[in-house]
C-alpha cells in the first residue's frame, strides 16, 4: 500500500467519524422517533466503514514486509 492510499484511507476515517457526529448530533435534536431511527441506522453503518477501514490496513500491515527489501 503506497503513502498515498494511507493517507487517502485516513481521511476516509476522518470523514466517516465526521458523519458519524453529525448524525448523533442531528438525532439528538429531534423528537421525531423515525427520524432518530433512522440517525442511529446511519451511525451504525458510519462505524462499520470505519472498522472496514481499519481492517483493511491491519490486513495490509500484515502482508507488507517488516524489513526493508534490499
Amino acid at each position: 500500500m503506497s503513502s498515498k492510499e494511507l493517507e487517502y484511507i485516513i481521511d476516509s476515517i476522518s470523514n466517516e467519524d465526521l458523519l458519524m457526529k453529525q448524525c448523533a448530533v442531528a438525532a439528538t435534536s429531534t423528537s421525531n422517533q423515525a427520524l432518530v431511527n433512522v440517525y442511529q441506522q446511519a451511525i451504525s453503518q458510519h462505524q462499520q466503514h470505519i472498522q472496514t477501514l481499519i481492517q483493511s490496513v491491519q490486513q495490509h500491515q500484515q502482508l507488507a514486509p517488516s524489513q526493508p527489501q534490499g
